[in-house]
C-alpha cells in the first residue's frame, strides 16, 4: 500500500492524520499529464517564411492563463520591415494539431533572462508557483519542454532530475576585458541564486518549467546547459548538467507593471 492509500485508509476509519501528512502528493506520472496543456512552444510567425512558424524555445502559462513565462533570449527580435510578422506560440490540443496564437511582449528582463508574454485566445490551464523558501537542494524535479523543437514534434517532453546545487550566478571576472554586455547587466541587477540540475536539457528546453516532481508546482525556469566542448556536443554528448532560474524571479516578473 502506498502512502496516499494508507493516509486515505486512516481518514476513512476516523483516525487522526499525522502532522507531517500535508497535502496529497501527485507523483511524477500525474504531474506530467496535468502539466502538459500549460506548456507551449514559443517562436515567431512570418507569412513569407516556410515554415511560417520558427521555433525558439519553451514557455508555460501562469496567472490568468493568458500570460506565458519564457526566457528573454527565446523571444524573437523581429525586423521592423517584416510585414505580418509577430511573436507566436503553439498551443497543444489533445488529439489535434497544435494551435498557433499571436503573442505580445509585456515584459523583457534581460538581466534575469525572463520574459512575460500575453497570448490571444482562451486562457490555458496554469501552472502554480512553488513557495521559494520551501525549495532545497536534493528535491526531485521534472523538466518539461521541446528539447529538439519540431524534430520531435510539438508535444512536450519530460526529463527527471534533482536540484544538485543552489549557487550564485554572478562570478567575478579576471579583468575588465572579460566584461561584456550580459555580464554588466547581471552586475547591475545584482547577484542572485540559480539552480544547478542533474538533468539533461537541450537548447529547445530554454524557458520551460522546472516542476516539483511530487506537487507539480513551478520551482524554476530552464535557462542554460553546461557544454563540455563545442556547441555541437550539447546534442551528441550532453553534460547532464543544466541550470534554472529560481521561481522567486518569476514572482517578481509577475509583479512588474504591465
Amino acid at each position: 500500500m502506498d502512502r496516499r492509500s494508507w493516509l486515505a485508509g486512516l481518514a476513512a476509519c476516523g483516525a487522526a492524520l499525522p502532522m507531517w501528512a500535508g497535502p496529497a502528493q501527485a507523483g511524477a506520472v500525474e504531474v506530467i499529464a496535468r502539466s502538459k496543456p500549460s506548456v507551449v512552444a514559443v517562436g515567431s510567425f512570418r507569412p513569407t517564411d516556410n515554415p511560417r512558424f520558427t521555433f525558439r524555445g519553451t514557455g508555460f502559462a501562469v496567472d490568468d492563463g493568458t500570460l506565458v513565462v519564457t526566457n528573454a533570449h527565446v523571444v524573437p527580435e523581429l525586423p521592423a520591415d517584416a510585414v505580418g510578422a509577430h511573436v507566436a506560440v503553439l498551443v497543444r490540443r489533445e488529439g489535434q494539431s497544435p494551435e498557433l496564437r499571436r503573442a505580445s511582449v509585456l515584459q523583457l528582463v534581460r538581466g534575469h533572462d525572463l520574459a512575460l508574454l500575453r497570448i490571444d485566445g482562451a486562457p490555458l490551464p496554469v501552472l502554480p508557483l512553488a513557495a521559494p523558501a520551501a525549495i532545497t537542494e536534493g528535491q526531485s524535479v521534472v523538466l518539461m519542454g521541446f528539447p529538439l523543437g519540431g524534430a520531435l514534434g510539438f508535444t512536450p517532453v519530460s526529463h527527471r532530475g534533482m536540484i544538485s546545487s543552489i549557487t550564485p550566478i554572478a562570478a567575478p571576472v579576471a579583468n575588465a576585458r572579460q566584461l561584456n554586455e550580459a555580464a554588466i547587466s547581471r552586475i547591475r541587477q545584482g547577484s542572485f541564486d540559480i539552480y544547478q540540475l542533474d538533468a539533461t536539457a537541450y537548447p529547445g528546453n530554454s524557458g520551460g518549467p522546472v516542476l516539483d516532481a511530487d506537487s507539480g508546482q513551478v520551482m524554476g525556469v530552464v535557462n542554460s546547459v553546461f557544454i563540455k566542448g563545442s556547441k555541437e556536443t550539447a546534442l551528441t554528448d550532453p553534460s547532464g548538467i543544466s541550470y534554472a532560474l529560481p521561481v522567486r524571479l518569476v514572482a517578481e516578473l509577475l509583479r512588474l507593471p504591465r
